[in-house]
């Protein structure tokens, strides 16, 4: 008899609404939580960024974008319109699994960043470390990108060339083809710099 009593107060504590309305609540809450644990698995999923990501402004960041896919095997990961679509505020590209973030100029807001169309030129360059230097520099060459700095074996052990996008930008592109001691490469250097008689 005991035991059965026990029994009914438990069922009977299991019924109050207190308890129903707690229930409630939880149901309500869950599609919250799940929408949360949602976003914390997509933001796990993104590829983590790097300590220091170079920031390239632009004059036309979207038609960019569409070009450093085709010359460079850039993916996208990521792109922030401004509302009225005219220009991006903020997009994020991988390029051989480096992370690169590129935005539209805007000069009325008077940051002090300008697009090296509005320079004339640009003050840095993008470098890549890339498998195959000969084929990797023909694909930028034939997507539009300008020769700077033809290929050629460099006396630092790297076959390495420059080149200049549509957009104003110069990158870099080297591969080790020589594995050299510092003192190697400080006698290549001085053979290389040496005055032509």
């Amino acid at each position: 008899m005991a035991r059965k009593a026990k029994r009914s107060t438990k069922s009977a504590k299991r019924r109050t609404p207190a308890r129903k309305a707690a229930k409630k609540a939880a149901a309500r809450k869950a599609p919250a939580k799940k929408a949360a644990k949602r976003a914390a698995s997509a933001r796990a999923a993104a590829p983590a960024r790097h300590n220091v990501t170079p920031y390239l402004v632009l004059r036309g960041a979207a038609e960019a974008i569409e070009f450093y896919k085709k010359a460079l095997g850039a993916i996208e990961s990521y792109r922030m319109p401004m509302p009225d679509g005219s220009r991006l505020m903020h997009a994020e590209l991988r390029i051989s699994g480096s992370p690169i973030f590129v935005a539209d100029e805007f000069p009325e807001m008077n940051t002090g960043t300008h697009s090296p169309n509005a320079l004339g030129g640009t003050t840095a360059s993008i470098h890549l470390t890339v498998k195959d230097i000969d084929a990797t520099f023909k694909r930028a060459v034939d997507a539009g990108m300008t020769v700077v700095f033809p290929l050629a074996d460099m006396f630092w052990g790297d076959r390495f060339g420059k080149l200049r996008d549509p957009f104003g930008h110069q990158w870099s592109m080297g591969m080790q083809v020589r594995k050299l001691t510092p003192e190697q490469i400080a006698e290549g250097a001085k053979a290389a710099f040496a005055p032509k008689s």
